[in-house]
C-alpha cells in the first residue's frame, strides 16, 4: 500500500507508478467517489462522447468521398493488421 502526504493546501500527489496503472498523463483527469468507512474510489475519467457527436464530423475536410465498398476495405485492413 502507498502511503501519500497531504500539503497545507489539502492537496495530495499520485505517484507517478499510481498514475500509469489508471492510464492518465498530464492533462487528463481522474473521477473520485465517495465510499462508506472513510474510503475513496479513484478510477480515470472517461471521455464524454456519443457516436451521434462522432457521425459527420470529418464532414468537409477531404474533396474524396469513399464508397461503402472503400469503407468496408479500410475497415478490414484495419482489423487485420493488428498488433
Amino acid at each position: 500500500m502507498t502511503t501519500l502526504t497531504i500539503t497545507s493546501k489539502g492537496q495530495v500527489t499520485l505517484r507517478r507508478d499510481l498514475l500509469r496503472h489508471l492510464g492518465v498523463g498530464p492533462g487528463e483527469q481522474i473521477e473520485v467517489q465517495a465510499l462508506p468507512g472513510g474510503r475513496i474510489e479513484v478510477r480515470a475519467a472517461q471521455a464524454p462522447g456519443s457516436i451521434e457527436a462522432f457521425i459527420g464530423s470529418l464532414a468537409g475536410r477531404s474533396a474524396k468521398v469513399a464508397s461503402l465498398e472503400e469503407i468496408q476495405q479500410a475497415a478490414v485492413a484495419g482489423w487485420s493488421s493488428s498488433p
